[in-house]
C-alpha cells in the first residue's frame, strides 16, 4: 500500500487549488525527506494562481518558504541526519546552462524554482536535495526560520548585495508589506540613516516606525519629494527601494535619489518602467537596478543573526492556518486582511 500525505495542488488548466492525498515522496541519492513544520504564503504564490506568472507544470504543490525536520536521508548524503532541523533551498540550478557548465551554479540562467518547476512545501512532507540545506540554530523557532527563505532573504539580498547599503546611507522604502518591512529592518541593521518608510496605509507606516524607520511619509503626499529633501537636509536618498514594483513607485524612487544614487526595484508587476527624462537620469548619474532572490548562504547568515538576537522577526508572523485552510490564508494575503507581513501554513 502506498503511503500518502496531504498536499495542496495547483492545477494550471483552471488555476484552481485543492488539498489532496498524494504519495509521500522518498529521497533519491543526494536527497533528504523533510517533515514540514511551517511554510509561508508569498505573493509569488498568488501570482501563479492569478496567472501573473505563467505555469511551468500542469500540476504542482506550491509553497517555497519552509522549515522542518529531516525524517529520511537518501544514499550518498553526508553531514545530515534524521532529526536535523533545516531550511530547504527554494531553488535548484539546472546543471545544463553555460553558467552551470562553468560551475557558477549561483548564477544559473535557468534556475529551477521550488513550487513552480518542482513540488513545494504546502504539504506534510517535502523531498529536496541535500546541497543547499541550511541548519536551524537550536534557539531559533521553526516559524521564524521558515520565512527566512525568500520573505527575509530576498530583502537581505536587495539591501546587502544589490543596494550595497552601508553605514550612513540615506535609505527610502516604498511599500511596507512583508518585503518592504524587512528591508527597513535590514537597512537599519546595515547602519542606514535616516531610513524613510513610504506607503499609503497608516497602520503599516506605524509598524515600520516601530521596527526601525526614522521617518514615515504617505506615498500620496503631493509634497513627498520636498519632505524627503527636508528630512535629508537637501542631500536626498542614497539607496531607494521600490517594494511595490509599479510605474509610479519606481519613478518616485528615482526622483528621490541623490547624485550617484541607486533605485532598487524588488516588487514585481507587468507594468513598463517610467524612468523620467533621460537627461535628468544621466545628469544625476543615477542607477536603476532590478533585484530578485538571494544566495543560499544569505539564509544561513540570517539564521545566525536571529540566533544572536541581532534580528527580531517576532512581528513577522501575522497568522498561521492549517493546510486544510490554505485557501483562507491565500485570501487573507490577497485582500491584505490585517496588513499581514507573513501568513504561515502549518501542515
Amino acid at each position: 500500500m502506498v503511503e500518502t500525505m496531504r498536499a495542496e495542488r495547483f492545477y494550471a488548466k483552471d488555476h484552481s487549488i485543492h488539498v489532496e492525498d498524494v504519495p509521500i515522496p522518498h529521497p533519491k541519492a543526494g536527497e533528504v525527506l523533510i517533515k514540514i513544520a511551517y511554510c509561508g504564503i508569498c505573493h509569488s504564490d498568488l501570482s501563479l494562481i492569478n496567472g501573473t506568472f505563467p505555469a511551468s507544470l500542469d500540476v504542482v504543490t506550491q509553497g517555497h518558504e519552509a522549515a522542518g525536520t529531516i525524517v529520511e536521508v537518501g544514499s550518498g548524503v553526508t553531514g545530515w541526519k534524521v532529526g536535523d532541523r533545516v531550511i530547504p533551498s527554494a531553488g535548484q540550478p539546472c546543471g545544463k546552462c553555460r553558467k552551470c557548465r562553468l560551475g557558477d551554479y549561483a548564477n544559473c540562467l535557468d534556475l529551477q524554482i521550488m513550487a513552480f518547476q518542482y513540488d513545494g512545501a504546502w504539504a506534510e512532507y517535502h523531498v529536496t536535495k541535500a546541497i543547499g540545506l541550511i541548519r536551524i540554530p537550536d534557539n531559533v523557532s521553526m516559524d521564524q526560520a521558515a520565512i527566512l527563505a525568500d520573505a527575509v532573504s530576498t530583502p537581505f539580498g536587495a539591501v546587502v548585495r544589490t543596494g550595497k547599503v552601508h553605514m550612513g546611507n540615506a535609505v527610502a522604502v516604498w511599500g511596507l508589506g512583508g518585503v518592504g518591512t524587512h528591508i527597513v529592518q535590514l537597512a537599519k541593521l546595515a547602519g542606514a540613516a535616516p531610513i524613510i518608510a513610504i506607503d499609503v496605509n497608516d497602520n503599516v507606516l506605524e509598524r515600520a516606525k516601530r521596527l526601525g524607520a526614522d521617518f514615515t511619509l504617505r506615498a500620496d503626499d503631493d509634497d513627498l519629494t520636498g519632505k524627503i529633501r527636508d528630512i535629508t537636509g537637501g542631500r536626498m536618498i542614497d539607496v531607494a527601494f521600490d517594494a511595490v514594483g509599479i510605474q509610479s513607485t519606481t519613478r518616485a524612487a528615482l526622483d528621490s535619489l541623490d547624485m550617484y544614487g541607486k533605485a532598487v526595484v524588488v516588487g514585481l508587476s507587468g507594468q513598463d518602467i517610467n524612468g523620467g527624462p533621460i537627461h535628468q537620469f544621466s545628469r544625476g548619474r543615477k542607477q536603476l537596478l532590478g533585484h530578485l532572490g538571494y544566495k543560499t548562504q544569505d539564509i544561513g547568515i540570517l539564521a545566525e543573526l536571529l540566533s544572536y538576537g541581532r534580528l527580531d522577526l517576532s512581528e513577522s508572523i501575522s497568522s498561521v492556518v492549517s493546510l486544510e485552510d490554505v485557501k483562507d490564508g491565500i485570501r487573507a494575503l490577497e485582500n491584505h486582511e490585517g496588513d499581514p507581513i507573513r501568513i504561515l501554513v502549518k501542515p
